[in-house]
């Protein structure tokens, strides 16, 4: 009778085999099917095919390093094995000469493959003019005059079919999405720090944040202005709106002044002599801020501690309470953790569900928990991350024929960096903590990159691409 390989010499031998191989070792006896499932030889599989996937970096809680090998190689599959017009979408489109700065979909379903409705987004650019497009076609399907300055930023309102610029030297319009019409304009006194749509319930507002400190509410799409209230004397101010357009974040960065959450709607209905319902945070130095998606009104800030030396990001609930004089907000601490020293301050954030925190330093991704667990960090981009994109979808929307134990996943998109030899753009689900490397492409030819195989095109030309 031969001897048997015992585990351990059978756990060594399979430890110089592929997934091919061990899959197939797996279907000869119970024996070698227990070996080749073995935790530590598929940690090892994932860890020389993809360099990020470290133990400290990840937390794959139910998921086996098998599952996640097996899950992460049919996803890069398919992304390669991509069928043009049906699982993706990828046009080489020209036109804009200058830099393209911002993009906003006019459409209000987003990218859409059904053929019922056209895909479209709204772009400006340093050569003064604003352009739509079709995503599908890649065509152009108008392109605004030259304007007198170059346009630094777009918001739409895609139920109105409006399109809201601003230029450098603060002039704000309002274009017809069907046919690129001018329909309204509003001078502001100096540039605009930041633009917010605000669909609310008073009917749709422009709220816009100025160089010198000012809040203002416009009506959409006349710009008559409803309100103009001093936020912080002489200092540019960003603006966030919380996803069901109730509150407004408002601070200024690195400032000893405590950033500011406003009532929406007392911005819109203004009291005579009294002031907009808002309170300030008891934080200082404040450098990014987020909503939570899937909350109405949880916010999450990233500040220095007291004596100013780490960054925290804390966790805020907001809501309002009747009292005698009026409504008053009240703010509830739900969580704070410090950044670790490691960490380079980080120049993007974003939100995703009601538990997670997307941020990039430099050229590295980290997701935190609002606890400060840290779930993943990914560092594939070669130069600084400049913007990033998360959308929800549904998998088997995406690929109904992957046997995925990921049942949803959500895409985060992050788009090129400022250099011209830059890569562009690595998409991640964020779920799944599985990276997906994409093929580089210069930065002048991308604005948006979803799944799918990448195309060239011209060198000169925007590159569009999208999917479901």
């Amino acid at each position: 009778m031969e001897p048997k390989l015992g585990f351990h010499e059978l756990l060594h031998v399979f430890s110089f085999l592929e997934a091919r191989d061990l899959l197939c070792a797996a279907q000869v006896d119970k024996v070698w099917n227990e070996v080749s499932g073995t935790k530590e030889l598929w940690r090892q599989l994932c860890l020389r095919r993809w360099s990020s996937c470290k133990t400290s970096q990840m937390t794959l809680g139910t998921q086996t390093w098998k599952e996640y090998y097996l899950c992460r190689s049919e996803l890069e599959f398919r992304m390669e094995c991509g069928r043009p017009e049906k699982d993706f979408i990828c046009k080489a489109i020209a036109g804009h000469t200058g830099e393209i700065d911002e993009l906003a979909y006019i459409s209000t379903k987003e990218c859409r493959f059904d053929g019922q409705e056209k895909s479209m987004v709204c772009t400006v650019s340093s050569d003064s003019t604003v352009r739509a497009w079709d995503v599908q076609e890649g065509t152009e399907i108008w392109s605004s005059p030259l304007q007198p300055a170059a346009l630094v930023n777009v918001v739409t309102f895609p139920r109105l079919q409006l399109a809201i610029t601003v230029d450098e030297r603060g002039l704000i319009k309002v274009w017809g999405a069907e046919n690129g019409w001018e329909q309204a304009s509003f001078r502001l006194p100096t540039f605009s720090s930041a633009l917010q749509a605000c669909e609310h319930s008073e009917g749709p507002f422009l709220l816009v944040a100025c160089a010198e400190g000012f809040l203002y509410a416009l009506t959409v799409p006349q710009l008559q202005l409803r309100s103009r209230t001093r936020v912080f004397p002489s200092s540019p101010t960003s603006l966030l709106c919380s996803p069901d357009c109730q509150w407004v974040f408002a601070s200024t960065q690195n400032s000893d002044l405590g950033p500011k959450v406003f009532h929406t709607r007392s911005l819109l209905c203004l009291v005579e002599d009294e002031p907009p319902v808002s309170t300030t945070l008891p934080i200082w130095l404040t450098s990014r801020a987020c909503w939570a998606p899937d909350e109405t009104a949880r916010l999450m800030v990233t500040h220095r501690n007291d004596n100013g030396t780490q960054l925290v990001i804390t966790t805020y609930e907001l809501r309002t309470k009747q009292s005698r004089e009026g409504v008053d907000v009240v703010v509830q601490q739900m969580a704070s953790f410090l950044l670790p020293n490691s960490m380079t301050p980080p120049h993007l954030m974003k939100g995703h569900g009601s538990q997670v925190i997307l941020l990039v330093s430099g050229s590295e991704l980290a997701l935190f928990t609002i606890h400060g667990v840290q779930l993943a960090a990914f560092q594939d981009h070669q130069r600084p991350i400049t913007s990033m994109w998360v959308v929800s979808v549904g998998l088997p929307v995406l690929h109904p024929h992957l046997k995925s134990p990921w049942p949803h996943l959500t895409w985060l998109f992050i788009s090129r960096t400022r250099a011209e030899s830059s890569p562009l753009p690595l998409t991640y689900p964020c779920e799944s903590m599985c990276g997906i490397k994409k093929r580089s492409l210069p930065s002048s030819r991308a604005a948006i990159t979803c799944l799918g195989a990448p195309t060239d095109g011209p060198v000169d030309s925007p590159m569009w691409k999208a999917t479901v």
